[in-house]
């Protein structure tokens, strides 16, 4: 039995890495999952918005505007003090997050979403719970990845278009369908983009004028090549740079998961209350902590409970990184991370970090079961229009939404 050459396997790995954007799933459940969390912490905290970063926050305006003056952190709510200027912020945030959450132009909307998340939480630094920090590192890195391909309003759009040009429907020189909105939403981040820079608006970071603009640019540069020129070689060099940005952020993402845990649990097996497995018990009986004090009351009186909980929270947090390799094994042990944190959601009443936490972990997750979900997904939603009289539109796999051909974000709109 011949062995391959291992020049072979190289190319093929090069091939794999420029010639498709990995991972469409999971990182359609990233975007899904980060701007879900994020959209649902802004209503929750709706009432309190001036409290926690508007202008009756402790942490008040002048204060943020030293802090950020020695950081140089971005924020546009440093831009203006005004209450209108922060309801405007903030409005903005909830609606980025639901468009990201849905899909819908992905590319344009994720910048917005990041702008959004990082506006807020450098306003006022205090408040969060640790999953903020999560949060703002993925805000960053999902504007570098294509997570439109598959379960989004943009997948849709394509395969209707692809259904379109098949049967000859499409007119030569005529906007494909969601291409006008795309445009629009260009030229207006184009302006505002023009204007910040201008004014100083962006802060004194290095890297993020360069980014937006990079951004703003290549996306013009895609719609142009897409629509005037789809089987130029600029087209296949344009795909090839997306490609390599996506897989590149999801070994980022990837690698920021495993930081974590391995320093979380590191950190913990230095500390005497982790070593002698009464760790967990404390935190048990703090009022802050305790959501559901019977509950709380009830684990916190069972020793081995207690202990066997810190250990394994501890064991499982270390040895997540050194079993990618075994995928049994990091199966086992992400699925056990999951229930870890749906535990803390519950017992120690941290909603918001444990949906970070999840939905960081989903990056990790089989192929094969996302595919799954999904489908089950979308059977349950033609069940449910069945049942209302309502015939949905079919889809194009049985498994799930089908991934478009490779190109922008899951679209070949100028900001999709």
């Amino acid at each position: 039995m011949s062995t391959p050459h291992p020049a072979r396997g190289l190319a093929g790995a090069i091939q794999r890495v420029t010639a498709s954007a990995l991972g469409p799933y999971q990182t359609a459940v990233i975007r899904i999952g980060f701007s879900a969390t994020f959209l649902l912490f802004l209503l929750r905290e709706l009432p309190h918005r001036h409290e926690m970063y508007g202008p009756d926050a402790p942490w008040h305006w002048d204060l943020a505007r030293q802090l950020i003056s020695g950081n140089q952190a971005f924020t546009v709510l440093m831009w203006s003090d005004s209450t209108l200027w922060f309801e405007i912020v903030y409005a903005l945030a909830l609606l980025s997050s639901l468009l990201l959450m849905l899909g819908w132009h992905t590319r344009a909307v994720s910048v917005v979403f990041m702008a959004g998340v990082l506006s807020l939480q450098n306003r006022s630094i205090f408040m969060g719970d640790g999953g903020d920090n999560v949060i703002h590192l993925m805000a960053i890195y999902l504007v570098l990845t294509r997570c439109g391909q598959v379960w989004s309003l943009d997948a849709r759009r394509a395969r209707r278009r692809e259904s379109a040009a098949c049967a000859g429907q499409e007119a030569g020189g005529r906007l494909a369908p969601g291409e006008p909105a795309g445009i629009v939403l260009w030229v207006v981040l184009g302006a505002f983009l023009a204007g910040a820079t201008g004014a100083g608006g962006l802060g004194g970071t290095i890297w993020l004028p360069p980014l937006l603009w990079c951004l703003w640019v290549g996306q013009g540069a895609w719609w142009a090549v897409n629509r005037y020129a789809p089987r130029n070689e600029l087209r296949t060099l344009l795909d090839v740079i997306a490609n390599l940005a996506h897989n590149a952020t999801l070994v980022v993402i990837m690698a920021e998961v495993c930081l974590i845990y391995a320093t979380a649990g590191w950190y913990k097996i230095q500390g005497s209350r982790w070593q002698d497995g009464t760790a967990l018990y404390y935190p048990l009986k703090l009022e802050y902590f305790t959501p559901w004090p019977a509950l709380s009351d009830l684990l916190a009186s069972s020793g081995v409970m207690v202990m066997v909980l810190s250990y394994a929270t501890v064991i499982v947090q270390v040895a997540f990184p050194f079993t990618l390799f075994n995928r049994r094994v990091k199966n086992f042990l992400l699925a056990a991370m999951i229930c870890e944190h749906a535990g803390i959601a519950l017992l120690l009443g941290l909603p918001f970090f444990s949906m970070a936490m999840i939905t960081a972990d989903a990056v990790f997750l089989p192929t094969a079961f996302l595919v799954w979900l999904g489908g089950r997904v979308t059977t349950g939603h033609e069940r449910l229009f069945r049942r209302r009289g309502r015939v949905p539109a079919p889809r194009a796999t049985a498994d799930g939404p089908e991934a478009p051909e490779p190109g922008g974000n899951g679209s070949h709109t100028l900001v999709g």
